[in-house]
């Protein structure tokens, strides 16, 4: 019943949105199923936490360096093959890190897995783009509502496996299978679309208008990432809470991101993209602010949530005009965006605990706060065409 189902859709919008929901699914459940099993393998190899810190750098630095590369492709092939192609390296590199021996095995292993999601992730969005155009609502931040989900089931079946002492290898490894099987099943499909043979320098920068959406999600991913990465800190630290709060505010932080992400394209609709983004810089810069000047369990919780609502929404609806510029192709666009925001990813972060080092934590969030401004500025200088 759900194969002849699955048929009926085929050469369908609904069908193309379906397969495109499933790539994300993929994306996200994958990488949250990594994440579950780091600490095992941080174990594993005998590693201390400025050295495991070392060999973690080796995933964005990946990242970053297939992205010119990955411009390049989705300019001479069309989305759905490069959407396949990631996947596929994705899925079996993810394979790879539980047997890994040596410190060189896991640096060279998250090399190729960074550059396999960032393959995975641009033409995914660039496939999402396509699927857009055939509906006359927007859709693009259900498909990011659903990476953040997949993400929940595979950091809860993560859980599971460390609770019931399943070694990494075994387990990524039948992620790796099974998530290879259902990328064969929903491949054929996905949308078939024209390639744009655009002809340009192996990376080109955004334009003038892209410049301030390039901001705007350089701010976002910044903030998104220090969330994952200090948020738990922030609460032990300054805060000297227990362990089971800090996990339900991050959790809470979490739920906030993925219900913005499903109520996203609904509010779009309603209110447009320029309000949105404008209100969610105001929650972010406020989220973070009130973590610096109430520094409580309950107030920082509510500051986390304001964040989390405030990056949902933000990076799908900057994708989704990227792919409308007039002078780069979607590849190209989504490319130039997402390495200025990555850079962000990459950057603030470690800032932040610079920051952190030298005054407090406390102080580090006002920063971010400060960046929160930076975006509500950026937001204003946006045409209201948008």
């Amino acid at each position: 019943m759900i194969t002849n189902y699955i048929k009926s859709l085929r050469d369908s919008p609904k069908g193309y949105r379906l397969a495109t929901t499933v790539f994300f699914f993929i994306s996200g459940f994958g990488y949250s199923s990594w994440a579950s099993r780091i600490p095992a393998i941080k174990e594993q190899l005998h590693l201390s936490e400025a050295e495991f810190g070392a060999v973690l750098f080796a995933f964005p630095i990946g990242l970053l360096l297939t992205m010119p590369f990955t411009g390049r492709i989705l300019n001479l092939f069309s989305s759905r093959y490069c959407m396949l192609l990631g996947a596929i390296l994705f899925n079996i590199v993810l394979a790879l890190p539980g047997f890994a021996a040596f410190v060189w095995q896991l640096v060279l292993i998250l090399l190729i897995f960074g550059g396999s999601r960032n393959i995975l992730n641009l033409s995914m969005n660039a496939q999402a783009l396509e699927v857009q155009r055939l509906y006359p609502k927007s859709i693009m931040t259900r498909f990011h509502a659903v990476w953040s989900l997949a993400g929940f089931a595979g950091a809860g079946l993560g859980y599971v496996m460390v609770t019931q002492h399943i070694d990494p290898s075994h387990h990524l490894l039948g992620i790796s299978i099974a998530m290879l099987a259902v990328t064969v099943c929903f491949y054929p499909m996905t949308l078939e679309s024209e390639a744009s043979r655009e002809k340009k320098k192996f990376f080109s920068k955004p334009d003038k208008t892209l410049m301030k959406f390039a901001v705007i999600c350089f701010v976002s991913m910044a903030c998104e990432n220090t969330m994952y990465d200090w948020s738990g800190i922030y609460f032990q630290n300054v805060l000297h809470a227990s362990q089971k709060i800090t996990t339900a505010a991050f959790v809470f932080f979490m739920i906030a991101v993925t219900l913005g992400r499903f109520c996203g394209d609904y509010v779009v609709i309603r209110f447009g993209i320029k309000k949105i983004l404008f209100y969610s810089a105001i929650f972010i810069s406020v989220g973070f602010l009130i973590c610096f000047l109430f520094p409580f369990i309950i107030s920082t919780i509510i500051g986390f949530i304001l964040i989390g609502i405030g990056v949902s929404c933000t990076v799908p609806l900057v994708f989704s005009i990227a792919g409308k510029s007039k002078n780069l192709s979607s590849g190209s666009a989504l490319t130039s965006i997402s390495t200025i925001g990555y850079l962000g990813f990459l950057i603030v972060p470690p800032m932040v605990g610079f920051i952190s080092e030298a005054l407090s934590m406390k102080w580090a969030f006002l920063v971010m706060a400060f960046l929160g401004g930076i975006m509500i500025y950026m937001v204003h200088q946006i045409s209201e065409e948008h």
